[in-house]
């Protein structure tokens, strides 16, 4: 283990931002970790997994420790369903499609969200009508002050939509290091309740939909409306859907109401934080080099030499003039450093 001083963080942020680390250490095993949180006990630590679901607006004046665990294994089987567990720094991309090349169901939906095994639990990511939570076992993390591994269970983890305890009640005391989820065998929960997944399987004429062709169509769709962050830089989804109770949304429907909408239960509804944003005007717009993605306005985009500080400007700038024209206040997904 090298720790290397003023690192660039260009490569290791998908928004493509130049900013620098004081201090840069990779480690690839839980021994490594344990090791460098020991040795550097009273320094200021800044954990990095995918850099996927972060805005660095600023140098990090702390070690930052890259979670660079690899490996992932079948852990328990029976007829119908298999227990895998994936090590923190998988990619989570690569980690999806071996699973449906195992034949394994459950995270067919969730193919192509950038960013590393590790911190899927942390956004409880989703989509296409799937979350995290949904085959989500345990994790196993380390608490960095004082080294100790603790098994968090789905109940623990207090997840909520793009919400869990590592955001909340223990954010910034614990690194997960490891993931388990429980997947399915055979009879497949297959889920193409989302339109667009539907047309897409309709276009290539899929009448019986496997694994395979779900994972496929999710793939068309998100490259359709998605930029790869390797040719454009960009953090996937900026902003979360807003939920709204349904006493606050019925005004608001009664003067928008071609406004788009999704009941999430009986006294809340989830408005596409997309549509909002491009009925204000802000998709494709483009500000020096920040913007906002021409195919999809809930992402916001790098064309270059952007500093994360423009990027932010961009954002705050969206969510102010959202809320001016629609009164609904639009939260950013992602971690602003």
């Amino acid at each position: 283990m090298e720790i290397q001083s003023n690192f660039s963080l260009k490569k290791h942020n998908t928004f493509g931002i130049e900013a620098k680390a004081r201090q840069f250490v990779a480690v690839h095993s839980v021994a490594e970790l344990k090791t460098i949180l020991e040795e550097n006990s009273n320094q200021k630590k800044f954990i990095l997994g995918g850099g996927s679901n972060m805005l660095l607006t600023q140098d990090i004046d702390a070690l930052v420790i890259h979670i660079d665990l690899k490996g992932k294994e079948i852990i328990e089987e029976n007829d119908d369903f298999v227990w895998v567990e994936s090590q923190a720094g998988e990619t989570w991309h690569d980690f999806v499609l071996w699973t449906i090349d195992n034949n394994f169901g459950g995270l067919e939906n969730m193919s192509l969200i950038p960013g590393n095994v590790g911190t899927t639990p942390v956004q409880n990511i989703g989509a296409y009508g799937t979350e995290i939570k949904d085959t989500f076992i345990s994790c196993e993390a380390m608490n960095i002050a004082t080294q100790e591994m603790r098994t968090f269970s789905n109940v623990e983890c207090n997840f909520g939509y793009r919400e869990s305890i590592f955001k909340n009640e223990v954010k910034d005391q614990y690194i997960i290091t490891s993931v388990v989820y429980k997947l399915t065998k055979r009879n497949h929960k297959i889920n193409t309740s989302y339109g667009d997944i539907t047309a897409e399987l309709a276009k290539n004429n899929v009448v019986t939909p496997t694994l395979k062709d779900v994972s496929n169509a999710v793939i068309a769709i998100r490259q359709s409306k998605l930029p790869d962050p390797k040719e454009l830089g960009n953090s996937g989804s900026f902003f979360k859907n807003p939920i709204l109770l349904k006493s606050d949304f019925e005004p608001i429907h009664k003067k928008f109401p071609e406004m788009k909408y999704y009941e999430v239960s009986e006294t809340e509804v989830k408005v596409p934080a997309g549509w909002l944003i491009e009925q204000a005007g802000f998709k494709g717009k483009r500000f020096g080099d920040a913007g906002v993605h021409k195919n999809q306005a809930l992402v916001l985009v790098n064309y270059g030499n952007a500093t994360g500080q423009e990027i932010l400007a961009v954002s705050r700038d969206v969510q102010k003039t959202v809320f001016e024209i629609f009164g609904i206040h639009i939260e950013a997904e992602v971690n602003v450093i």
